[in-house]
Order: structure tokens, then sequence, then C-alpha cells
């Protein structure tokens, strides 16, 4: 019998473990895989160069509200960045792509050489960024609504641009471009980022995606864990562990048992019954949640009928490489970017999202590229790079025969950008949508975002209508993975928004609410004071 089971280790499993424990509740946490980490983990694929198999850099954890307190410096975790955030070369021929320096005055006096004006927004809209951050931050990694967070993005700005600022963030990235800047390869840096999410340049919110990445690029550069990504897992482990969360691998959960509408605990592949006197957290996709691991008669049906229009994001096919030699990129100064958006200029970008949009695999695919070695030098011997690739498939298209012909573009890509490189590759793994759900199953047709990040599967409609958030409709059940809000992205906001919501209903059981806000506000304090 534990207080609460949580059902996977992704970070947001972990991340809502620590939460719960750091309460003083006794939290037991199932994982189906050997390891911990969900989608951060690593490997060496080719003996001597560690490749980090699934997401890579963390800005998002950096600057999330969730993992600040974590202290997970004192867990053995060590951040390290390249030398430049992020580059985006305007096609094949580009020999000078625009870069983030680390200082905002550098990239400034960088984008003023293609047009003098976006060297003056370039400051612009890091000022404007440098006083809406906090505000920004809590508002898309806090619980929804944000009330608290939108009183204070509406104080650091004033109510007269609140208007102002609701339209730019809304805006479609390439239309908020358009606005901020005159030079096309200005303009790329934010379209690249925006293209992180599967939100068409020109619907609404990819915007908010392009901008947020950017300014995060700006601000905290694009770190790594030390050592691979696996590093940042078994950080999150020892937290959870150190505050007296249990953790058990190779334990698959089956099901949810649920007695009278409410979980009360969860059954494992060996038909194991883990009992949950308090609360069952799942970080798992949503899909699992309501049809697996609960049983029919246990979900309204208005629920498994709103998730017949469920909408996954676009599938993943991921390419790693070994590379012996550092990469002979056409535009030098993209040697010291740890991230690189290749891809072409503004009008291929868009010809290769209308094709992935209607359905055909791209001729000339857009690439987000990492180059792991130059952001922590020990991921592969001195001298080489350590690098992966990765770009998307048209909405339901998973095949390994597609997956394989989009990986063979891709490779075309990075010669062209880099040409010779082919030459110097001494290790080549393609993961395919298959190989990325059959290695974590939250992976869902090799989908990476838990679900679309269109604004209609967003905010109070993720994952579905009426279920916004971490609250379920069984009872002391709560969704703790990526298929709630905000969704895709190592922020941790989603389990922590869970954690939340457990801790909130087990405190109003029997207390009336003033007296359940006294008491959880001094249990608040009492964590932190701890910390």
């Amino acid at each position: 019998m534990s207080d609460a089971v949580v059902v996977g280790a992704g970070h947001n499993g972990l991340i809502s473990a620590i939460r719960l424990a750091d309460a003083g509740w006794d939290v037991t946490v199932l994982e189906a895989a050997p390891e911990v980490g969900g989608a951060i983990r690593s490997a060496e694929l080719t003996p001597g160069y560690v490749t980090d198999l699934f997401s890579a850099f963390y800005p998002l954890a950096v600057a999330s509200p969730v993992f600040a307190d974590l202290a997970l410096e004192d867990h053995g975790l060590e951040w390290s960045r390249a030398p430049l955030a992020f580059g985006h070369p305007a096609g094949p021929e580009d020999d000078d792509a625009p870069v983030i320096h680390p200082d905002a005055a550098d990239t400034a006096a960088h984008l003023a050489t293609f047009d003098p004006h976006d060297g003056r927004a370039w400051l612009d809209l890091v000022g404007q960024w440098e006083t809406l951050r906090p505000a920004i931050l809590n508002t898309l990694f806090g619980p929804f609504p944000p009330v608290r967070a939108v009183l204070s993005l509406l104080r650091s700005i004033g109510t007269a641009d609140a208007l102002r600022l609701a339209r730019f963030l809304i805006l479609p990235a390439d239309q908020m471009v358009r606005e901020l800047f005159r030079s096309e390869k200005a303009g790329l840096l934010i379209l690249g980022n925006a293209l992180h999410a599967d939100i068409p340049l020109h619907a609404p919110g990819s915007g908010v995606m392009g901008y947020l990445l950017t300014m995060l690029g700006q601000d905290t550069g694009y770190p790594v864990p030390v050592g691979g990504a696996s590093a940042l897992s078994a950080a999150l482990r020892h937290r959870a562990e150190s505050a007296g969360a249990q953790v058990h691998c190779n334990t698959r959960v089956t099901g949810i048992d649920v007695r009278g509408g409410r979980a009360v605990g969860v059954v494992d592949n060996d038909g194991r019954r883990w009992k949950a006197d308090r609360a069952v957290l799942a970080d798992v996709s949503a899909p699992a949640l309501y049809t697996e691991l609960l049983s029919p008669a246990d979900v309204p049906a208005r629920v498994l009928d709103d998730l017949q229009r469920f909408t996954w994001d676009t599938p993943v096919v991921k390419v790693n490489y070994a590379i012996n030699g550092k990469i002979p990129w056409r535009s030098a100064n993209l040697a010291g970017a740890g991230t690189v958006h290749l891809g072409a200029d503004a009008r291929n970008i868009a010809y290769s999202t209308a094709d992935i949009e209607t359905g055909n695999i791209p001729e000339h695919p857009f690439l987000l590229f990492g180059q792991m070695t130059t952001a922590d030098a020990g991921r592969s011997p001195v001298g080489t790079e350590s690098a992966w690739s990765y770009s998307h498939l048209p909405r339901g298209v998973t095949d390994d025969e597609a997956a394989r012909l989009l990986a063979a573009r891709m490779d075309e890509v990075f010669e062209e950008h880099a040409p010779g490189v082919a030459d110097m590759i001494v290790g080549r793994h393609v993961q395919t949508p298959n190989d990325l759900q059959n290695a974590d199953a939250n992976l869902v047709h090799g989908t990476v975002n838990g679900g679309t990040a269109q604004l209609f599967q967003q905010l109070i409609f993720r994952p579905s209508p009426n279920l916004g958030g971490a609250t379920t409709p069984v009872d002391r059940l709560y969704l703790a993975g990526s298929a709630a809000h905000p969704g895709g992205g190592v922020h941790g906001a989603c389990g922590n928004n869970a954690a939340r919501a457990a801790l909130a209903s087990d405190g109003l059981r029997g207390m009336p609410r003033r007296a359940f806000n006294r008491t959880l506000n001094k249990r608040l304090t009492k964590t932190r004071d701890n910390k």
C-alpha cells in the first residue's frame, strides 16, 4: 500500500513523484522499461559516441519554474552549452548563416549585417522578453487556467498593452516574422523554431512557439546534460528516491483498479496489485489511459467519443551520426552551433510543411540537427562529432519504407549544407516511427509531443474538450503525461500539475475550503523552507 502510485518514470512521472514525496506522501513509481527517463535517454550506438536517443537540448527545463527548485545539480546533473545556441542557413549555398550569440548585442550586430533595422528589432524583442519572461513562463507552465500568471503579466505590461501582446502571441509564425524583421535571414530564426511543433507556419499558435524557443536560445542557450540525456533522468530518479519515492523498473502496468468510481491502485503484467490509498498518477498517453488502462465501464461514453477525434502530432524519423571529424559546414559559423535548422529559405520551408500537411513525403525536408560534441565535448573522441537529425513524415504515415526514404533525403540535405560529410560518417543509425514507439510506448506512431500542439487540442481542449488539465472523470486518477496541458517538451509542467491536483483534491476531502487553503499554503511553505 502506498499513498500514490505513479505509472511511468518519464520526467513528468518522476516530477510527480518528487512533489508528492516532498509533501510527505509514500510514493511508488512503476516503469515498464529497464531504466527510467522515457524520452530522455542516451546510449553508445557507435562505440565511443554518445547518442541522445530522443530529446537532446533542454532550454525549457532550464527555464521552467517547475525545475527551478529541484536542485538537480545536487543529484549529479551538470549542464553544458555550445558556443552558439543555434543557427539556420538560408539555403545550401549560404556561407553566412544567421546564428544566436550568447550576448544579445552580438546577435543584433550580426543580424544588422543583413539589414540594420533587424539589429535594432532584435534588441527590442529581447528587451520585451526580459520584461515578460517570468509571467510568460508561469502562464505557459503553470496550472490552467493561469489566473495568477495572467494577472502578473498584466502588471508587467499594463492593461493598455495587453491586447497588443495577446495579438502578438497568437500570430502565425510567418506573419510574426514579417512584422518583426526586414531580412529573410533574421526571420528564419523564429520560423525554424516554430517548426519544433507540428503547427503550420500560417496557423495561430505557431508564432508563440517560435518566439519562445528563439528567446530562450538568446536567454539560456540550448543546454545539454554533461555525459548524455540519461544524466538528466538519473538526477531526477536520485532526487525522487532521496525524497522517499520508490522506483521499480521492468514493471509494466496493465490496468488501473477502479472501485466505486475511485482509482485505488494498479495491476502489473505479473498480476500483482499495487494499492494506492490517495491517488494514481499516469504518465502515459491519453488514449492509453482511457482505452487500455481503464475498463470501458469506468470511462464515460462522452470521453471515449471525444477520443475518437484525438489528433496525434506528425511522426518523427531520426538519423544518428558518428562523424570522424568536424562537420565541414559551408557556413563556417555553424561549427559553433549546438542546434542547426536545415531546410533552405522560407519558401522551401513552406513547401516542406505543405507536403506533410497534404500527405506527401517531403522532397526537400526541413531538419532539426544536433551537434552534441559541440555542446558537450565528452560525447565523442576529440576532433569528432556525435550528431543527429530528425524530420517529420505526414500524419498517419509510419511504415518503415517511408521512413527509410525520408532518412535518405535527410542525408542529402545534410550533404548539401556540408559537402563531403558523407565520407566522414563512421556510424549511422535510423530510428523509424516504429522504433521510437517500441522504445517508449508514449511515442505513439513515432510522435514526440503527446498529441498535436495546434490550438484545437491545447489549453482546455487538451487532451479533449472538458478534460483540460490533469483531472480525469475517475476520482483520484490524474493524467501526468504530455497529453495534458501544456503538452510536449521537457518542462515538467504536466507532472507538476498532476501532483498539485492530487494534493489539492486530497486536502479538500472532509475539509472546508478556507481551512484547506491554509493547510496547503503551510505545506508549500514548509517544503520550500526545507529545501
